[in-house]
């Protein structure tokens, strides 16, 4: 293969590769919106492209709500101090969310508080 042609064909596949680093937006999350909820973890879900922290918590009618609340990717976590079985189903925690725009239970998690007392997350947001 000749220079020429080796140096197009790097281009090109540069040019098909760029919508592979694309990340899907948080428009979808109401970041003028903050909101901290007491609940009972449901589970941890340890998976890619985004973990998934499930918490049920109580409305207004007494009625338990699982909530479906995103996190980073595991390995952001690892490297943040966050592991696979730091929440168990029943561990008491609260939360601090960013809730989804529709209305439907769930949000971008921001931080948590562990029963324990310990915290992880955004420092703005915990207490």
């Amino acid at each position: 293969m000749n220079v020429k042609t080796f140096s197009i064909t790097c281009v090109i596949a540069a040019l098909v590769s760029i919508p592979a680093t694309g990340h899907h937006s948080h428009a979808m999350f109401d970041d003028q919106q903050t909101v901290i909820m007491e609940g009972t973890v449901v589970a941890l879900e340890w998976t890619n492209p985004h973990s998934w922290l499930q918490v049920n918590v109580e409305n207004e009618s007494g009625e338990m709500v699982e909530w479906s609340l995103e996190m980073g990717a595991p390995t952001n976590l690892a490297r943040n101090g966050w592991r696979p079985r730091m929440l168990v189903e029943g561990d008491p925690v609260t939360v601090t969310i960013h809730p989804l725009r529709d209305g439907n239970p769930g949000g971008e998690l921001l931080a948590v508080i562990f029963p324990d007392g310990s915290q992880m997350g955004d420092d703005e947001y915990i207490n």
